[in-house]
């Protein structure tokens, strides 16, 4: 989905100014930790992907998303997955009271946590990579605007580049349900700063993209 979370080339957005990384906390507020376990945690009632998710957060008014805090998103994309799943209905929220009516599944915690904590969520299945793209390719980015979740940056759609580097098949981001599990190779790609800024850019920078190969046509 084309939409303001996709903020790569934009300009006018003011000055990043990151805390020290050595004094910024792992949350500013308490609710920030509860936004995130319960994150986690509704992740285990198998309803969505991680994928799904993000869609969910990328889906707000562009005005929204933006006077939110990077927790807030996360909140207002998990009550979209709530209610779109039928875990929590819109009244219980306005509310902040379950009615006992929602088909909302209980989760062990602890023994969730242990799993995640274990294994991850692995999205590299063992299969065998055939690629149809090697290194040294020269690749352009498509040209097309989805209606869902995507990793293909609009800046870098319809620009070139060279392949770098093949990293294996990965699921792939655009069409990932709980039902639908695609995977493709992942390359990484070069792009020569002019090719993306123009003339102003610096020639001696170079952005590197991962990029699945559903994305990439050959010049």
């Amino acid at each position: 989905m084309d939409n303001v979370h996709d903020m790569g080339g934009m300009q006018a957005f003011g000055p990043i100014n990151p805390e020290p990384e050595t004094e910024e906390p792992v949350f500013h507020a308490e609710w920030e930790s509860r936004v995130f376990a319960m994150t986690l945690l509704s992740g285990f009632l198998r309803q969505w992907t991680n994928d799904m998710a993000r869609h969910a957060r990328e889906s707000q008014n562009p005005v929204t998303y933006l006077r939110n805090t990077y927790y807030e998103n996360w909140l207002a994309g998990l009550e979209t997955l709530w209610v779109g799943s039928g875990q929590v209905t819109p009244e219980e929220l306005a509310k902040g009271i379950s009615s006992g009516k929602s088909d909302i599944q209980a989760i062990d915690a602890e023994k969730a946590l242990v799993s995640v904590k274990g294994a991850g969520g692995p999205v590299d299945p063992e299969a065998p990579v055939n690629a149809g793209l090697k290194v040294g390719d020269r690749v352009r980015v498509k040209t097309f605007h989805p209606m869902g979740h995507t990793r293909a940056p609009r800046y870098l759609r319809g620009r070139e580049g060279v392949i770098d580097r093949i990293h294996g098949r990965h699921i792939y981001p655009d069409t990932h349900t709980v039902e639908n599990v695609e995977d493709y190779p992942l390359y990484s790609v070069r792009f020569e700063g002019a090719e993306l800024w123009g003339p102003d850019g610096n020639k001696r920078s170079a952005v590197y993209a991962d990029l699945w190969e559903p994305y990439l046509e050959q010049p």
